[in-house]
């Protein structure tokens, strides 16, 4: 039995960041060892951009808070503090689960104020997580956003989106979707150390194709791109030639951005792994959280005709508006992008 062994926590020493999001129960299993999974009952669903904002969008939906694909870069980290967990271990690690978000929507949808506007899914955290496979929220939010007629775009590293295809694909039918599949590291062994719970690149590669294969298209993230580690030509050549082969639509193309708490985390690592790089990041990034223009318009400069060699169009460089977008995240309205 799937979860077998699975042990339920008691609420009586919850943070008050947990109580204040709702919690049920706390679950651990051996399924996933060192991990524990924190349901809660969310009051709403949809997350309302700020007025201003570059976004094409305005509205969001997160399914979880914290993610096991535990990217040392990503930028969501710093909305763990809201729940007064740290955002370091702890993002990937204790993993709010929004059990009724699906609930919720279908109400927040049949209000009569409801504009049927596009919704983003994996502004924050990844939906397809490998707690998807457990919980299973998405397949019920397509199904509500569809019905409303609401208009929504999926962005994932997580192959378990295959599972949902044939149902993405019915709805395409009546209302607009779209797919982006986030993948910035060809190599395997980088990608192990970086991005530890993430499907491989190989496998993330059969997914686009999964997805083209089924009439829909699909566009790549092609983000972070980690100066002095992913930014030779070889690297962005050779995953952009197979990005281009598995069928993908286009991609966007943009640097590494160090903000908050995150910068820590990513400066652990790399003082680990590659100390060497440790003081050119830091005169690249000076006390920002941005890589210096010179350094934009020299990856813009290299990648560009490999765009426009393998016709990916799409954007592939960090535009003033994108870097507006990526601003200081605030709990009820995280930042728009999923890396």
């Amino acid at each position: 039995m799937r979860w077998q062994g699975q042990t339920l926590g008691a609420n009586d020493d919850a943070l008050p960041g947990l109580e204040r999001a709702g919690l049920m129960r706390s679950v651990r299993t051996p399924e996933f060892d060192g991990i524990t999974f924190h349901e809660v009952l969310c009051k709403s669903a949809l997350n309302k951009v700020p007025e201003g904002s570059a976004l094409p969008f305005r509205y969001t939906i997160n399914t979880f808070r914290g993610c096991t694909h535990a990217c040392r870069y990503c930028f969501a980290r710093p909305t763990h503090e809201y729940l007064d967990l740290d955002s370091g271990r702890d993002f990937d690690t204790q993993i709010v689960v929004k059990m009724n978000v699906a609930a919720v929507l279908r109400k927040e949808l049949a209000r009569r104020s409801w504009k049927r506007e596009h919704v983003a899914l994996g502004t924050n955290t990844d939906p397809y997580q490998r707690a998807e496979g457990r919980y299973r929220l998405m397949p019920a939010i397509i199904g509500a956003l569809a019905e409303s007629r609401t208009p929504f775009s999926i962005l994932t590293k997580g192959t378990l989106l295959q599972r949902d295809l044939p149902l993405l694909k019915q709805v395409s039918e009546q209302v607009r979707v779209g797919i982006g599949v986030s993948l910035a590291i060809h190599d395997h062994d980088l990608q192990m150390a970086i991005e530890p719970g993430t499907p491989s690149p190989r496998a993330r590669l059969e997914l686009i194709r999964a997805i083209t294969d089924a009439g829909l298209p699909c566009n790549v993230m092609v983000a972070p791109v980690l100066p002095y580690l992913t930014d030779s030509t070889e690297h962005l050549d050779g995953l952009l030639s197979a990005i281009s082969e598995a069928g993908a639509t286009g991609v966007a193309i943009f640097p590494l951005h160090l903000r908050g708490s995150t910068r820590g985390w990513f400066l652990s690592w790399l003082e680990s792994e590659h100390p060497a790089l440790v003081r050119r990041y830091r005169r690249l990034y000076g006390r920002g959280a941005y890589v210096t223009p010179e350094y934009k318009a020299w990856l813009r400069a290299r990648v560009q005709p490999m765009v426009e060699n393998y016709r990916l169009g799409g954007r592939s460089e960090p535009e003033d508006s994108a870097e507006r977008a990526e601003r200081r995240p605030v709990e009820n309205e995280p930042v728009p992008t999923l890396f």
